[in-house]
């Protein structure tokens, strides 16, 4: 649990296939910056996937990452970037899933309010909203 301005604070990363669903979740302090803090979560991906993300993975060495692991990265590059790599607006509208992930996961209540304390049970909180999650995408709505 790192300390930031506003105090002890914590942040949540989460990968998410395409239907919204986490494939990876990690803790991470609030003041770390997100883009460095996600590399290893980033070999989850596999040969021929998209990553979508938004400017704080904008960096060459990420992109040449996972352009040698067989993927591609559609990440909104930053205003002062002498040369823009490829991007498409029309895939990055579909990053708002792992916003969608987030707004669920904060339904469980353990979640939104950070009951734990310790690092480790605050990511198991996390990890059973998750597995709830995957559970509801498999629910029969007949």
């Amino acid at each position: 649990m790192g300390r930031s301005r506003g105090g002890l604070t914590t942040e949540i990363l989460a990968l998410v296939d395409a239907e919204g669903r986490p494939i990876a979740l990690k803790l991470t302090e609030g003041q770390a910056h997100d883009g460095r803090s996600s590399d290893d979560m980033l070999g989850a991906l596999g040969p021929g996937q998209t990553l979508l993300g938004d400017r704080a993975y904008d960096s060459d060495e990420r992109r040449d990452h996972l352009a040698r692991q067989g993927e591609w990265a559609n990440v909104r590059p930053m205003p002062n970037r002498k040369t823009v790599p490829a991007f498409s607006a029309f895939l990055y509208r579909y990053r708002n899933l792992v916003e969608r992930f987030f707004n669920i996961s904060k339904h469980f209540r353990a979640v939104a309010s950070r009951y734990d304390k310790d690092s480790a049970n605050d990511l198991a909180s996390v990890k059973l909203a998750a597995v709830r999650i995957w559970l509801r995408s498999y629910e029969s709505t007949s």
